[in-house]
């Protein structure tokens, strides 16, 4: 079986879409990104700001630590350290660009603010309206994380001061629907590696250092720390341990930058570091450890095309199946071993919700790396979970189809009753 030139192109484009970092979880930063734009083009700190969200990012952004805050969490502080940041030209990594986090805690203490949630049918989206001094810009973005749809400033817009090349290519980014389990394997079977290989060597110099920051040092619950001192020494505990780590890490505020996939850098330390502990336990070539991570990468992708940026389906669960195919590419599994692996841990965990950015994340990653394994040895060991048992169907694309049913349409209306509880309402 061959890839045509176009699927070869699209798959390779999808990857490096994907494969970008960020520094802490990407909904606050995400925000300070807007916030960053804000400032920048009021070319002051605003006085007063009015700041609407999706719920999904009010669900996402509430319990987090912001890094490079000295500790602060939330909302607001992503706001201000975005105001203070003034950095957009970083996009992701803007917090960066603070210096002094006494800024930060002065500007909240002294700015007017107002936030709301948005009645709007995207789940992610952001707008802000900033003034200064009989000046104002009102920013949105919305459906990614760094898509600016509009910054228009005394009442003129300037959208386009904001749009780098790279947004030109995010706004007609690859079609994912092109994704199928098939040509994914076979795609990392044969791409050459070379134009793939900055990408990939990035995600697991990156991932990796947040993971074992988050073994060496306290973070969060310490889910990582607990699973290597409490469980078995054998290679899947520790997997899931170092995945959890690099989450623990990470939403406790570590300034460590983290390569992310589906918009997530949680996802993106579940879909590749268990599989770098693995490759590198069973000793197998770079390449080898290239390719597994094609896999693992481009199935969490596809998995959550059908279940979108944002919803009440966690997705850690669907980078904890990726690691799981990933894994078995190592072990010497093809398309029918990764297939199976896939519908397996799918059948696992699917439902688990994501109640937002926090601390546990770390756990949940540490259950959606299991789910992952489990499936793998179970195909291995000629079990597997068969069409008509739960959302289980016949054919992998079917079952992932159903994947997408359940998170988007099924799960809807969890999500908002997840969103009113966090509110308090």
């Amino acid at each position: 079986m061959s890839l045509s030139y176009e699927l070869i192109r699209a798959y390779t484009e999808t990857l490096k879409e994907e494969l970008i970092p960020a520094m802490g979880c990407t909904e606050p930063i995400a925000i300070a990104y807007a916030s960053s734009i804000a400032s920048h083009a009021l070319s002051a700190y605003p006085k007063r700001l009015r700041v609407g969200l999706s719920g999904n990012i009010i669900k996402n952004v509430k319990s987090v630590i912001v890094p490079l805050t000295g500790g602060m969490h939330g909302i607001n502080s992503a706001i201000c350290a975005g105001i203070i940041a003034k950095a957009p030209e970083k996009k992701l990594q803007v917090l960066c660009a603070i210096d002094d986090t006494t800024k930060i805690r002065e500007y909240q203490a002294s700015v007017s603010m107002e936030i709301y949630e948005l009645d709007t049918k995207n789940d992610f989206e952001i707008f802000i309206e900033a003034e200064n001094d009989g000046h104002s810009v009102q920013v949105r973005l919305a459906k990614r994380h760094t898509n600016i749809v509009s910054v228009i400033l005394n009442g003129a817009d300037i959208t386009e001061s904001y749009h780098t090349e790279s947004d030109q290519v995010e706004k007609s980014s690859t079609d994912r629907s092109l994704l199928t389990v098939e040509n994914i394997v076979e795609f990392a079977k044969s791409v050459d590696l070379c134009e793939l290989k900055p990408y990939l060597d990035r995600q697991i110099q990156m991932n990796m250092a947040i993971a074992q920051k988050g073994i060496s040092e306290e973070f969060g619950a310490s889910i990582g720390k607990t699973l290597l001192e409490t469980g078995s020494k054998d290679l899947r505990t520790k997997a899931r341990a170092y995945a959890a780590a690099g989450s623990d890490a990470r939403m406790s505020g570590c300034e460590l930058p983290v390569c992310i996939i589906s918009g997530s850098g949680n996802q993106g330390i579940c879909a590749s570091v268990p599989v770098i502990i693995y490759a590198r336990e069973l000793n197998v070539s770079e390449d080898k450890l290239y390719r597994a991570l094609i896999i693992s990468d481009l199935i969490t992708i596809h998995q959550k095309t059908g279940i979108g940026c944002l919803s009440a389906y966690c997705g850690a669960i669907s980078a904890g199946c990726g690691c799981g195919c990933g894994i078995c590419f190592l072990k010497g599994g093809d398309y029918y071993e990764i297939a199976h692996t896939l519908v397996n841990s799918v059948a696992i965990l699917s439902g688990t919700i994501c109640d937002g950015a926090k601390c546990s994340c770390a756990a949940k990653i540490a259950m959606a790396v299991e789910a992952g394994i489990m499936g793998m040895e179970m195909t291995f060991s000629n079990h597997q979970f068969y069409s008509g048992e739960g959302i289980v169907t016949k054919g992998v694309e079917n079952t992932i189809f159903n994947i997408g049913r359940l998170a988007k349409q099924g799960m809807s209306e969890t999500d908002r009753e997840i969103i009113k509880i966090m509110l308090g309402k």
